[in-house]
């Protein structure tokens, strides 16, 4: 096969520095292709995570080998090349992609040309924006898609779902599931935080104040954790975990994690040298020091990507303790695919039993595990609005300062929970404060009541009850209707 051997492979990264994570475009030399593999090795020093850049791969791939077949490349295409490839994936390929799609692939398409433009390799884009509108996209964004659920609905998939209850409570001798107390507290986490999957699945113990060993310490009321380096773009912010939460966490410690831990003592053993081991004695600073990679360092807890919390460990002096709160077997965190998995196998066993007189309604599509961020956004708004309006009935003195308006404001509450860059993302949330399907049904129960009525027998019935002004008489001036 031809190619480079392992040596030269070896001299040509060895030059430059490669981040974990970044994509390399290879030719069918097995050599890089440029400029494009020097944008991803950009992205990564820009601090891209490796999910983004992935996508960005594939995109750059796909455009790639079009423009290949066309006789051209990323730096000479025109704009004819690159307005067919958005016809050839939003019209002509066997399967189009939706506009949505095609409106974030022609994101990452208009950051290489801005990179290619910026470095030097091209002196504009080779397309033309017309009054301001770009020719390559279509203008159309995906709206926030927000799907909560109740209190019932949220107990069916926790206990039923994930833990393998019945509907009525009682428990199914049947149930084969794995470690159900792992994802009954990993859902609890996120319901009641309001964090992602990708923030709350990755969670080490000193950040929910617990040690190596779960009987050891009081539990606390509740802690507050400094998201960073796991949080959506790297955005910080401050998490507020409560006791409620943190039990269920203590609940699978002591229930399960022990047990998946001293099974994995093998398998972390043979792979100590690839995992981050830090000391036992630890200053409680919020940093972790250890030896990684046969060097001794330090790091910054919230500063840590998944990649190193996934191998980190502590040498307790007895075994290899994984300071992930979630782990699986081999002492690692779980992938969010095994999640995902979780999460199918959990709606398979909720539709199952979902005749059940006792099981609430279930929507159309299974739940994901994004929508317990949404129920926490929605019932958090709810509260704060709520209580805000019974303050203020409260109180002689209206708020009249701006920075009373911003103290009080509930959807600012709400922006800075959820690490929302833009207020504009939260207010969409109002739409959703009241379930707009049972205010239909309510407001045409009047009329389900009358349904074997005639036409005439239901506007007699409304002319009488609710069409009389205040005179008494029926109708009025068409005017002031």
């Amino acid at each position: 096969m031809p190619g480079i051997d392992g040596a030269e492979l070896a001299e040509l990264f060895g030059r430059r520095l490669a981040l974990d994570g970044t994509p390399i475009l290879l030719e069918r030399e097995m050599c890089p292709v440029e400029p494009v593999s020097s944008w991803f090795r950009h992205l990564a020093l820009m601090g891209r995570s490796a999910k983004t850049m992935r996508k960005y791969a594939y995109v750059a791939l796909r455009l790639s080998e079009f423009l290949a077949q066309a006789g051209t490349d990323v730096v000479s295409a025109t704009e004819t090349d690159l307005l067919e490839y958005r016809a050839l994936r939003t019209r002509e390929q066997p399967e189009p992609v939706a506009k949505t799609t095609w409106e974030a692939e022609a994101t990452a398409i208009n950051r290489l040309y801005a990179w290619l433009v910026a470095e030097g390799y091209l002196l504009a884009r080779p397309w033309r924006s017309d009054g301001g509108r770009d020719s390559l996209r279509n203008g159309v964004t995906q709206d926030l898609r927000v799907r909560h659920m109740t209190l019932d609905q949220y107990r069916y998939f926790r206990d039923v779902g994930l833990a393998g209850q019945l509907p009525d409570g009682a428990v199914d001798r049947s149930f084969r599931g794995r470690f159900p107390h792992r994802s009954r507290a990993g859902v609890e986490l996120g319901l009641l935080t309001g964090m992602r999957l990708g923030e709350w699945s990755t969670l080490l113990l000193p950040e929910l104040g617990f040690d190596v060993s779960p009987a050891a310490g009081r539990l606390r009321d509740g802690v507050e954790i400094q998201l960073e380096a796991c949080a959506k773009f790297g955005r910080p912010r401050m998490v507020y975990a409560p006791r409620s939460a943190l039990e269920l966490v203590r609940t699978y410690m002591l229930l399960e994690r022990r047990h998946i831990v001293t099974a994995a003592q093998a398998t972390l053993a043979r792979r100590r040298s690839e995992l981050f081991v830090v000391d036992a004695d630890q200053d409680g600073r919020g940093q972790l020091r250890g030896v990684l990679d046969g060097r001794r360092v330090t790091r910054s807890i919230r500063h840590m990507p998944p990649e190193l919390r996934k191998v980190t460990v502590m040498d307790t002096g007895d075994r290899l303790e994984p300071l992930a709160v979630f782990v699986g077997p081999g002492g690692t965190m779980p992938h969010p695919s095994t999640w995902d998995k979780i999460r199918w196998r959990a709606w398979e066993r909720m539709r199952l039993h979902a005749t059940d007189s006792a099981a609430p309604v279930m929507p159309s599509h299974p739940w994901l595990f994004h929508d317990l961020r949404h129920t926490f956004a929605l019932q958090l708004l709810r509260f704060l609005m709520r209580k805000a309006a019974q303050d203020g009935a409260a109180s002689d003195l209206p708020m009249s300062t701006l920075a009373d308006h911003i103290a009080y404001n509930p959807l600012l509450e709400v922006q800075r929970r959820l690490g929302h860059a833009s207020p504009a993302t939260t207010y969409i949330y109002l739409r959703y404060l009241k379930d707009p399907m049972r205010e239909v049904d309510e407001a045409f129960a009047e009329w389900s009541a009358h349904e074997e009525a005639t036409y005439a027998e239901i506007g007699q019935h409304l002319l009488t009850s609710g069409g009389k002004n205040s005179g008494g008489e029926v109708g009025g001036d068409a005017s002031q209707r």
